[in-house]
Order: structure tokens, then C-alpha cells, then sequence
């Protein structure tokens, strides 16, 4: 018996699903967490060299039926990624699809959720901290759920600073500000979204304000940190996507709440899936909010498969044929 399965581009991805589309199978998927219908494969992260990794992210929608596999290499030289997603009920193949640009929507996406969930409601000031590649899809998740009336853009180099200044001055309607220091970008901001590369600390407490909400979103690797320990001495409420890949791989939250004042308080740290399932939100009174995102499995899943249903419904990516068994050799 002979099945197929279907390829995907990452073309055919992005002219099926947007950034918005996006944010909303990602909260039914973070919910469906939540709820206990959804589980995450914990992270295997293998480093190469000084400055090149692999990983993989797994998990699976068991009430929807679907499971699946990222799996990518980051080096200094390029990345790629590929997503493999299964039919749970069936056990069956569905699609091998490109996923660097899944992984830009999911991203994303999960830091406009940690926004929309955990922010103050109002917050429309931000301070995005960082211009990579990243950055641009930043700005439209949390301006998809939190419409913003200002943004006041740092990155270390003036060049790419204001390159990027002009970017989102073209593609939103927002006041755009290109700060010529970190603290200039951060006094008074409501938002504060950090996506860079640092290997050492760099935002301190006393640069935000108070009822501010921090996403800090670039620091997924144990040699990583974007903000000072000091922050936490403020935060009133914390949310994460994945507990378990913070507590494996989050420099700075591991230094706090496994070897500083937090220690063996790792219940302080809220699942998003939890926060959204339970609708749980920040005390009134709460000083800063703090959301760390991380990567899991239920955030590309739920994109993967949403572009997979999306392909069968238009007739859209190239299968190829499955072969059901084939006779081993036992010599040559």
C-alpha cells in the first residue's frame, strides 16, 4: 500500500498563513496546553563549537490529532529548519515542510501573546531593543494585540538603527523614535521587547518604568543574558511558554531561581498555557511584568498544521510518495 505525503515551501507557508492567522491558532493551541489536550516534547539542544547549535521541539495537539518535530541547526555561517508533522490517530506522514520562516511566525506570535496576556491593558509605548531579523516580526505581533502609538528602536549600531527606524516607519502606522542610547529607548516605555544576541546582561532595572511589561526574547541558550538579575527584585508576575525549556536552557531565570534569592521558587514561573487557559493575570499593584519566551513544540505545531490544512484545502504543496515496507537485506 502506497501513501503520500506533501512537501512545503516556505512560500507556499507564508501565502497560507499571516502573522495574524498566526497569533490566533497559537493562543487556541496554548490553550488546548493549558487544558492538559496538548503536550510539549522537552528540547534537545546539542552545542557545537563556541557558537553553532542544533535542536529539536516536539509535541502534540492529541485532541486535534496532530504531532510533530522541529528540528534545526543555528551556526554562525546560516540556519535551517524542517518541520515533520503526523497524524496522531492514524499514525501516518502528513507534510515535510521548510520552517525557518514557521519559526519567524511562531516567534513572533508567542511574544504577542505573552503581550496581549500579561502586559497592562493601555501599554502603547515600546522600546524594542535589538534589529536582527527577528526584530521587524516583533513589532507587528505586539502591534497586532496591543496597537501602538510609539516606538523608540536601540540596537548598538547606528546604521542598522535607523535602516530599521525607516523599515517600520514604512510599514506601520507608529510614531517611530531612533534612540540614540538604551536608556533613551527605555524611560517611561510601557512595552520593553528585547531580541538580540548578547552573551552578557545589558538591561537593568532601574531603565524601566514602573507597570512596565519586558518580553525578553532572545536569550535561549545557557551562555545567553539580556537582563540583569536585579529585575527580578521588581517583577510581581512571570510567565513563560515552556517551564521545563526555561529551567533547561533560560541563563538568566536558572541563576535566579536555581542559585540566587528565587531559589526553589520555580512555581513563580507561570505557563502561558496555564495563564491563558485560566485566565490568571498580574496583581494590580504589581511593579513589573516579566514574559520569557523560549521556544516550544506547541508554538510550531500549531502553525505547521494550520498551513497543512490550509494546503489540502487549496490543493497547494508537492507530495511525494510513502512507501508502506520494503524487505530488509540481511547480507550484502
Amino acid at each position: 500500500m502506497n501513501e503520500a505525503a506533501i512537501w512545503l515551501s516556505e512560500e507556499e507557508i507564508t501565502s497560507l498563513v499571516s502573522l495574524k492567522d498566526t497569533v490566533g491558532a497559537l493562543e487556541d493551541g496554548v490553550r488546548q496546553l493549558g487544558k492538559g489536550e496538548a503536550f510539549n516534547v522537552t528540547k534537545a539542544l546539542g552545542s557545537i563549537g563556541s557558537a553553532s547549535s542544533m535542536h529539536s521541539l516536539g509535541s502534540a495537539m492529541v485532541k486535534a490529532g496532530f504531532c510533530g518535530y522541529k528540528n534545526w541547526i543555528n551556526t554562525p555561517n546560516g540556519a535551517k529548519a524542517v518541520f515533520v508533522l503526523f497524524d496522531t490517530n492514524e499514525g501516518r506522514l502528513l507534510a515535510v515542510m521548510e520552517a525557518n520562516c514557521l519559526g519567524q511566525l511562531r516567534t513572533s506570535a508567542i511574544t504577542g501573546l505573552g503581550t496581549q496576556w500579561v502586559a497592562r491593558s493601555g501599554a502603547n509605548d515600546m522600546a524594542m531593543i535589538g534589529t536582527g531579523r527577528q526584530a521587524l516580526a516583533q513589532v507587528a505581533a505586539i502591534h497586532l494585540v496591543r496597537p501602538l502609538k510609539r516606538i523608540r528602536i536601540w540596537s548598538p549600531t547606528p546604521e542598522r538603527r535607523r535602516a530599521f527606524c525607516s523599515l517600520v516607519a514604512e510599514q506601520f502606522d507608529i510614531d517611530v523614535v531612533e534612540a540614540t542610547t538604551l536608556e533613551a529607548a527605555t524611560d517611561g516605555a510601557s512595552i520593553v521587547t528585547t531580541v538580540t544576541r548578547a552573551r552578557e546582561p545589558f538591561l537593568k532595572a532601574e531603565m524601566l518604568a514602573r507597570g512596565a511589561h519586558l518580553n525578553a526574547v532572545g536569550a535561549i541558550l545557557p551562555v545567553n543574558a539580556e537582563f540583569n538579575q536585579d529585575v527580578f527584585a521588581r517583577v510581581g508576575f512571570i510567565a513563560v511558554d515552556d517551564v521545563a525549556n526555561a529551567r533547561k536552557a533560560s541563563r538568566e531565570l536558572i541563576d535566579y531561581f536555581e542559585k540566587g534569592p528565587g531559589a526553589g521558587d520555580w512555581d513563580k514561573v507561570r505557563p502561558l498555557g496555564s495563564v491563558i487557559a485560566d485566565h490568571e493575570s498580574a496583581p494590580d499593584d504589581c511593579d513589573l511584568t516579566l514574559f520569557k519566551s523560549m521556544g516550544m513544540g506547541i508554538s510550531d505545531l500549531t502553525v505547521a498544521a494550520l498551513a497543512y490544512q490550509r494546503a489540502v484545502e487549496n490543493g497547494r504543496g508537492t507530495p511525494f510518495p510513502l512507501t508502506s515496507k520494503a524487505t530488509i537485506r540481511w547480507t550484502n
